[in-house]
């Protein structure tokens, strides 16, 4: 049974007064679409994207506080299989592929402080499917370049805008910007990151804790060829991963805590690099950075509730977890996969696509997947963050027997990859 003109009955904090009035005062120049996206990175705009591509004549409008352009950087995003299909499915990934670097075996070591030796306790090797690597390392300006180009022309673009009020009325979702505009659509979705200011106007608390710990980030280059290889070496300050990037470089992202991070980012190129050398065992021969390393703070961080009224958050704006398993982005693309079906199966069927029945569908179909790898993340980070020996040994032991244990490999596989049944039809890589 549909719920519209109940929305503020079904979900607390509908709009606060301020909101309301915003809204009243701007009512004679509202702009109305089928789905507003606040938030123009790679989540907003693939979602952008499945709408337009699953839906022909949907009318989407994208807002963004900054003008909508390609990253700059020279980061890179580990894409799992199933998101990879996505992508597939959206008609996108052919102009990432050429520039991107499949991973074809990640390498777990572990050791102690002062540790000479940096024994392999699990390898993952070999592929989810014939020709299909689990993951591939992409490019955030070659990824963010393709989602761009696929919707700039196809989308109503509204950047740079300043939201300075959003409100529900049982009907539609609105957003006043600070030029008195005022945009209305059926179901608002935030995707505006960890800090969502739609999130907090809508009231919807979150729960997590700090880590203490700063996530470093950085590109080097290196005399060794990686052959594909994934390495993810556990210290006790945190894990330090190195993932291929085509060439002989690679993306390093690794855990220290708040108190030492500063230490390393007022390092020297040249210090750093050794660092890092000394960090890698050497396995990569002497390294280069290729651009700053840059530093961001670590914590869990969930939303009590996915939705709201007449809103779904995806991305960060619904959870952050550790960076230890690489699933930040591919969260919010699973997020995506899932609400852009919802929503398309609501609107095919003449039902209110932002309903609180439709949106509490998306909501139960991402909260376990997240809950748990919430939980997987928080557990690994206190379990291999730390030099206490008779945890060391333990865990060691466990990693030894996982690796033994060929069917419980090839579930991790498929789980950290996307790939699962009961996954929405995009990360089976099939049309909605």
């Amino acid at each position: 049974m549909s719920a519209r003109g109940n929305d503020a009955l079904a979900y607390p904090g509908a709009k606060t007064d301020n909101d309301a009035k915003e809204i009243s005062m701007a009512k004679s120049g509202i702009e109305r679409h089928d789905v507003i996206i606040v938030g123009g990175g790679h989540v907003g705009m693939t979602l952008a994207l499945a709408l337009i591509r699953s839906a022909p004549g949907i009318r989407v409008c994208l807002v963004d506080r900054r003008p909508l352009s390609v990253p700059r950087d020279n980061r890179a995003s580990a894409i799992a299989a199933g998101v990879r299909r996505v992508f597939e499915a959206l008609g996108v990934w052919d102009d990432m592929e050429g520039q991107s670097q499949p991973i074809t075996a990640m390498h777990i070591t572990d050791s102690g402080t002062g540790d000479l030796a940096r024994p392999l306790f699990l390898s993952f090797e070999g592929e989810i499917a014939p020709g299909e690597p689990f993951a591939h390392m992409v490019p955030n300006q070659v990824s963010g370049g393709a989602l761009m180009a696929a919707v700039e022309n196809a989308i109503a673009i509204v950047a740079p805008a300043e939201i300075t009020g959003w409100s529900s009325d049982g009907v539609a979702g609105q957003l006043v910007l600070s030029d008195g505009r005022v945009l209305s659509a059926p179901l608002i979705v935030a995707a505006d990151g960890a800090q969502s200011a739609l999130r907090q106007r809508a009231g919807i608390d979150t729960i997590g804790h700090d880590y203490g710990q700063t996530g470093l980030v950085a590109t080097i280059a290196h005399e060794l060829p990686h052959q594909g290889v994934a390495y993810e070496h556990f210290r006790p300050a945190g894990p330090f991963a190195s993932l291929p990037l085509p060439g002989n470089r690679s993306s390093l992202v690794w855990t220290e805590s708040r108190e030492t991070a500063p230490d390393f980012l007022a390092m020297t190129p040249e210090a750093l690099a050794e660092e890092i050398e000394t960090a890698m065992g050497s396995s990569l021969g002497t390294v280069r950075l290729e651009d700053q390393l840059m530093g961001f703070p670590l914590r869990l961080q969930l939303a009590r509730s996915f939705v709201g009224p007449r809103l779904a958050l995806v991305g960060d704006a619904a959870h952050v977890v550790h960076p230890i398993a690489g699933q930040g982005l591919n969260l919010g693309l699973k997020d995506v996969a899932a609400l852009a079906e919802v929503i398309v199966e609501a609107m095919r069927l003449g039902l209110d696509h932002g309903a609180p029945d439709v949106l509490e569908r998306y909501q139960s179909w991402r909260r376990l997947d997240t809950a748990s790898m919430a939980l997987v993340t928080d557990g690994m980070n206190r379990l291999f963050s730390n030099d206490i020996a008779p945890l060391r040994a333990l865990r060691d032991l466990g990693l030894g027997l996982v690796d033994r244990a060929g069917p419980v490999k090839s579930a991790l596989i498929r789980a950290a990859s996307g790939i699962g049944g009961g996954a929405p039809k995009l990360l089976a890589g099939m049309p909605i």
